[in-house]
């Protein structure tokens, strides 16, 4: 069962540390521009995932093709694209080991969701942290 719970959201989001924000944009009009930068503000390290923008930096952080590049250890992956395509991120980020993967708002694949939770990833769906953070009252990282 994806996380539903406050409670439970609020102990993924106050565990981590390193967020993948796959499907980040470099234009300020697109969601995921301003919610990596509200991920930041809150303490996060946020790294970008694009493809179309590999190479380029976005809030200062180097934008990578896929999760399989990074090497760094990654909490939660943050999904930024529509529902189908979620199932490859999800796919990639068991692969890599993360520790969650949070569909943003308007994203369900509950057929990702379940693989995801067989490999022992956390789940979220159709939630955005940035607005769960403040109405949570999320602690930063540290």
């Amino acid at each position: 069962m994806p996380l539903t719970t406050d409670a439970e959201i609020r102990d993924l989001l106050e565990s981590a540390r390193t967020i993948a924000l796959v499907g980040a944009s470099d234009r300020p009009n697109r969601p995921s521009y301003g919610v990596m930068a509200a991920l930041q503000r809150h303490g996060y390290r946020v790294i970008p995932v694009n493809p179309q923008i590999t190479g380029e930096h976005v809030h200062g952080e180097f934008v990578f093709r896929d999760l399989a590049q990074l090497g760094d250890p990654i909490d939660i992956v943050d999904i930024f694209r529509n529902s189908d395509a979620a199932a490859e991120v999800v796919d990639q980020a068991i692969a890599v080991g993360a520790k969650a993967v949070w569909m943003q708002l308007g994203v369900v694949n509950q057929a990702a969701a379940a693989r995801a939770e067989a490999a022992g990833l956390k789940v979220v769906m159709d939630r955005c942290p940035a607005i769960d953070i403040p109405r949570l009252g999320v602690a930063r990282p540290a």
